[in-house]
C-alpha cells in the first residue's frame, strides 16, 4: 500500500496534543495492538464516526500532558493499516493520513471513521459503541437490538402488534377511504397481506399507524404528537407554559396535518416586539416538512411521543431516535436512509402525500426559510433522538451581505451576488447592488459589460 505524507505546523500539532478525547476525537499510542484499535474504530463506525490519532502518547493522564511519538517509517503502521482494511463492514467508510511532524520527521496516522450504514465488529467479534470518550462494548442480546434499530438495520415498523387485529384496519374508515381514492375494486385483505402489513392476520406496527383510527389504544406513548406553549426565549420550564400540553392522536397522515395546523395556529397567536407589535411568521412550508420527517422517520420502538416545543424565539421539533443508517448532521441534506420504508412509502399514496417530494422535505425546509431571509434550522443529535431548531432569527439584509463580502474581494457579479444572499430572482440581485450604487458604495467595473459586468467598491476621486 502506497500512503503519502503531509508535513505539519507546529500549530497543527499543539492542536493535536491539545484535543479534548471526547465522542468525535481519541489519542493513542502507538504501542496499543491491532486488535485493540479495531474497538476504537467499531466504536466510531457504529455511532456518529469520528478521528483518531495514532502516535500521540499520554505522559500524564491526570493532567492532560501528552507528546509526539510517531513512527519511524509509515512502513512501520503496515500492521494497522491491515488491520482496518480487513475490517469488511467498514468498507469505504474510513480514511488513513500520515502527518509528519516538521523536526523530528515521525509520522501520527490520522483515521478518519465515518459513521457506518452497518454494524462494524472488532476482531474480537464485538461490535463497540461510542458514548462521550468511551468506547462501550455491545455485548448483549438486547444492546445488539439497539443498536441494529438505531442504524435501522431492523425496522421496529414490522413488528406485530398482538393487543389488534386486521378488522382495525379493514374496517376503519381512514382505510376505507384510502382504498376508495387510491386502489378501488381490491378487496382489502389481499391488499393488507401483499402490503405486508399483517402477519398471520395480525397488524403491525406500520399497519396500526397508518390506517387504524386511533393508534394510540395499542401503541401508547410511541404514537402521538405533544404540543408545548412556552412564554420564553430561554430554556423549556413548567412554569413557563403558557397553557397544558396538547395532545396530537389519530393515524400518521391525520397527525402530520394537524400538528403543523396547531402549531400553525399557535405561531399566528403570538406577537413580538418589533415596529410596534408584529407578527411572527415561520414559512408553512418549514413547519410541514421538519413535523412530516418527524412522523414518519422516528423509531417508534422507543416508547417517547414526538414533542413540539414553542417558544417565543423558536421552535423545537424533537423526534425519538438517532438518524438512521450512515445519515449524520453533517451529510442529513445530501443522503437518505428510511428507518420506516412502508410507512414512508404508502404515507405517499393518500392523497395530497405529506412526503410528495420523498428524500427532498429537509432541503425544501431550508429553502423555504432562506426566501424569508430567515436563518436555517439547526439540527442536533442526542443520545436517544434528533432535535430541529426552527429560530425566528433575521439574517443580515442583502446590502450587508453584499459588503461584507467586498471587505475581501476585488468585485462582485450578480450569479455571486444570488450566490451569497440566497436570492433566486436576477433582477432582485440587481436591485441591490442599485442601491448600493445610490448610496455611494458601490460602482460598476469599468470596461466590464454584458455577462462580465461586475461591481467593485466606490472609489473616492
Amino acid at each position: 500500500m502506497n500512503f503519502k505524507s503531509t508535513i505539519i505546523a507546529e500549530k497543527e500539532i499543539e492542536k493535536i496534543l491539545n484535543m479534548s478525547e471526547d465522542h468525535f476525537n481519541d489519542l493513542k499510542g502507538r504501542r496499543i495492538s491491532p486488535s485493540k484499535l479495531s474497538e476504537c474504530i467499531s466504536s466510531f463506525a457504529n455511532a456518529s464516526g469520528g478521528d483518531i490519532y495514532l502516535g500521540i502518547e499520554e505522559l500524564d493522564k491526570n493532567n492532560g500532558v501528552r507528546t509526539w511519538n510517531g513512527f519511524e517509517k509509515i512502513e512501520d503502521a503496515n500492521a494497522f493499516v491491515q488491520m482496518i482494511d480487513g475490517l469488511t463492514p467498514l468498507a469505504n467508510n474510513y480514511d488513513i493520513s500520515f502527518l509528519e511532524h516538521p523536526i523530528l520527521h515521525t509520522f501520527v496516522i490520522q483515521i478518519s471513521i465515518m459513521k457506518s450504514g452497518s454494524i462494524v465488529f472488532a476482531t474480537n467479534d464485538i461490535p463497540y459503541i461510542r458514548r462521550g470518550a468511551q468506547k462501550l462494548p455491545v455485548d448483549t442480546p438486547e444492546k445488539l437490538r439497539r443498536l441494529e434499530l438505531d442504524k435501522g438495520i431492523v425496522q421496529f415498523e414490522n413488528e406485530p402488534v398482538a393487543e389488534s387485529s386486521i378488522t382495525d384496519l379493514t374496517e376503519s374508515k381512514i382505510f376505507a377511504d384510502f382504498m376508495s381514492a387510491i386502489i378501488p375494486n381490491v378487496e382489502k385483505h389481499t391488499w393488507i397481506q401483499k402490503q405486508k402489513l399483517c402477519k398471520e392476520n395480525v397488524p403491525t406496527v406500520a399497519g396500526i399507524l397508518l390506517f387504524a383510527e386511533e393508534p394510540q389504544i395499542t401503541l401508547p406513548k410511541r404514537s402521538a404528537i405533544k404540543v408545548f406553549r412556552y412564554k420564553t426565549s430561554g430554556i423549556a420550564d413548567r412554569d413557563m407554559l403558557a397553557t397544558q400540553p396538547l395532545s396530537i392522536e389519530g393515524c400518521a397522515y391525520d397527525q402530520i396535518y394537524s400538528a403543523v395546523r396547531t402549531t400553525k395556529e399557535i405561531i399566528e397567536s403570538m406577537k413580538k416586539l418589533g415596529e410596534g407589535f408584529e407578527a411572527i411568521q415561520y414559512p408553512e412550508e418549514t413547519l410541514h416538512e421538519i413535523i412530516t420527517n418527524a412522523v414518519i422517520h422516528r423509531d417508534y420502538s422507543i416508547a417517547t411521543d414526538i414533542q413540539i416545543r414553542i417558544f417565543d424565539n423558536r421552535i423545537e421539533v424533537e423526534s425519538p431516535g438517532k438518524l438512521p443508517g450512515h445519515v449524520t448532521v453533517q451529510n442529513i441534506l445530501n443522503e437518505q436512509s428510511a428507518r420506516n420504508p412502508k410507512i414512508v412509502r404508502i404515507i405517499n399514496k393518500f392523497p395530497d402525500p405529506p412526503n410528495k417530494d420523498v428524500g427532498e422535505g429537509l432541503n425544501t425546509a431550508f429553502e423555504a426559510m432562506t426566501k424569508l431571509r430567515l436563518r436555517v434550522p439547526e439540527i442536533f443529535e442526542k443520545d436517544n433522538s434528533v432535535i430541529v431548531i426552527i429560530r425566528h432569527e433575521r439574517l443580515a439584509s442583502p446590502e450587508e451581505i453584499v459588503m461584507e463580502f467586498m471587505k475581501s474581494n476585488i468585485e462582485i457579479n450578480n450569479s455571486k451576488g444570488r450566490e451569497i444572499t440566497g436570492i433566486k430572482s436576477e433582477n432582485a440581485m440587481k436591485r441591490v447592488f442599485w442601491r448600493l450604487r445610490d448610496q455611494g458604495l458601490l460602482e460598476p467595473v469599468p470596461g466590464k459589460r454584458g455577462p462580465a459586468f461586475a461591481w467593485r467598491l466606490k472609489r473616492v476621486k
